[in-house]
């Protein structure tokens, strides 16, 4: 590989950026540097001749799932620039999330010359390989070293520039050759016919797609469809699932068709790994695209499964019982709400009746995704409420970032999110935007209990490990959220009762805005036992 004169460095930038814009990128994020300085130069100039959008942030990790989020919002690959050295690291927890759950994130690293490795170099580390298999990365020294670039639809890319001084242009304006961005290959489809008989459900985990919910529409089967699925629509979908997966209605399936990347319970974990139990897997998308459980059949995303009408007694069975856990369910939440001012599934369920046509919603991983989980309705086919979570390493951090990149991508559209009060202090520097950033139309939901209840029904939530619970997992934390919008300027509600809820949800202001729901945590754990307890 060439090692890169020094007058190179803003031809081999502009390279760079050609290169993307021709596989069609449309957003770009970068974080001040001055060793990415070349590249940056080049996005400006893309973005002054109508090429792209431009996204300046701060802080590498948010600008990172800032990325991550427009690349959700509008499947197509978006880049995070950022300079060398332990910038270059902080971009890692998002291009993890991104590979296990195949979104085309692009980590742009500038770096200094190969020569330089090795020797001390200020700023300088060993980043090719930094994010190991997750991203393997492009080491370009020279505009040649692109000319095998494939910007990956379904999987992260590091593309990691070697640059040499002078790292400015000698002047503004560049204006790149209009290009034909490229098209992903289509893959050749068939069908596979799955045959009557076994008692079927249909599991649609996080980025299913609609492909769930026709099967399960076709064949008549109940649908169990995660919010984040792309399939919880329609009048097959049963929402209390999880529930009644305990019950002698769960005990008696024995085939299941898997389609996207089920995480959220516990109940389906140990369907699907049930021996008495057939297991129809359609091949996710991501790093480990392979179930963690026993796979009777698999086939590839390009396949379309159907099968014929089935007994419409079987679907009438979960029908039926569901209709009649859900009545139980929201006279309980009702209950909480009335008792407390406010609960934790009173809020998740409030957020999905304000979903409008066309809206988003992003929901947090914890508590506030498995809550909406149980209480969220099924939206009619086609009114495009789009719900979407980082599933792939269901991690906490980054969740505000990535709520504010799908509120980019679609300027059009109002935009949610839900989140727990720990996922909002992890990214709470996500509320900082440069005076001259766009602002996402986004109201945060955040459901504060004052720390981490999601381990309160857990194992460590037991009675016997009561006095270590609040120390090691519980975390109280006091913060005041008031004051920490008030630093960025962000406009706050603080919400106490169902009725302000309402009033918040119904009439968002534009701009950034978050909506604190005080719910108490002492009696998570006791709740939890009399939800599960509803479906007895």
């Amino acid at each position: 590989m060439s090692a890169p004169d020094a007058a190179d460095a803003t031809g081999l930038a502009r390279a760079v950026l050609t290169r993307l814009l021709d596989a069609g990128v449309e957003h770009l994020v970068l974080c001040p540097g001055s060793r990415s300085a070349p590249l940056a130069f080049a996005a400006y100039d893309a973005e002054r001749a109508g090429r792209l959008r431009l996204h300046t942030r701060t802080d590498e990790r948010t600008a990172a799932f800032l990325a991550l989020g427009l690349a959700k919002g509008s499947h197509r690959p978006v880049p995070v620039l950022c300079t060398s050295g332990t910038a270059a690291a902080n971009l890692h927890p998002a291009v993890l999330e991104a590979a296990h759950a195949g979104v085309p994130l692009v980590a742009l690293t500038a770096d200094r010359p190969a020569a330089l490795r090795g020797t001390g170099a200020n700023q300088t580390t060993l980043q090719v390989g930094m994010y190991a298999d997750a991203a393997p990365t492009v080491d370009v020294a020279a505009p040649e070293d692109l000319a095998d670039l494939t910007i990956a639809r379904d999987a992260p890319t590091h593309l990691n520039v070697q640059l040499a001084e002078p790292l400015v242009p000698d002047a503004l304006g560049w204006v790149p050759e209009p290009s034909h961005p490229e098209r992903p290959d289509e893959q050749a489809s068939h069908r596979e016919v799955l045959g009557l008989g076994p008692r079927t459900v249909v599991v649609a985990g996080d980025d299913a797609g609609p492909a769930g919910r026709r099967l399960a529409e076709r064949a008549g089967w109940p649908l169990l469809a995660e919010p984040s699925s792309g399939s919880r629509t329609g009048d097959h979908a049963i929402r209390a699932y999880r529930l009644l997966l305990a019950t002698d209605l769960g005990a008696r399936v024995q085939r299941v068709v898997v389609l996207g990347h089920p995480t959220l319970s516990r109940p389906v974990t140990r369907l699907l790994a049930r021996d008495d139990v057939e297991v129809v897997s359609v091949r996710a998308r991501g790093r480990w695209p392979r179930r963690p459980h026993p796979v009777a059949v698999e086939v590839g995303p390009e396949v379309t499964l159907v099968a014929d009408p089935d007994d419409p007694a079987w679907l009438g069975e979960w029908r039926g019982r569901d209709a009649e856990v859900v009545r139980r369910l929201d006279a309980l939440v009702d209950t909480e709400a009335a008792t407390h001012g406010l609960g934790p599934h009173a809020v998740a369920r409030e957020v999905s009746r304000a979903l409008r046509p066309g809206d988003q919603l992003v929901v947090g991983a914890s508590n506030p995704v498995r809550d909406l989980d149980l209480v969220g309705r099924a939206h009619p086919v086609g009114e495009r409420r789009k719900v979407l979570a980082n599933r792939g390493l269901a991690g906490i951090d980054g969740t505000v970032s990535t709520a504010v990149g799908v509120a980019l991508s679609r300027p059009d559209a109002h935009t949610y999110a839900l989140i727990g009060d720990v996922t909002f202090l992890h990214d709470a520097g996500a509320l900082v935007l440069g005076p001259g950033e766009p602002r996402p139309d986004l109201t945060v939901v955040v459901v504060n209990d004052d720390g981490g209840s999601i381990f309160a029904g857990l194992e460590q939530g037991a009675p016997e490990y009561a006095a270590a619970f609040e120390r090691l997992f519980g975390t109280p934390h006091g913060t005041d959220l008031a004051a920490l919008c008030a630093a960025s300027r962000t406009p706050h509600w603080r919400v106490e009762s169902l009725p302000e809820l309402q009033q918040a949800l119904a009439s968002p202001n534009g701009g950034i805005e978050v909506v604190e729901a005080r719910v108490p945590r002492s009696d998570r754990r006791a709740l939890d036992a009399r939800i599960r307890a509803l479906a007895d």
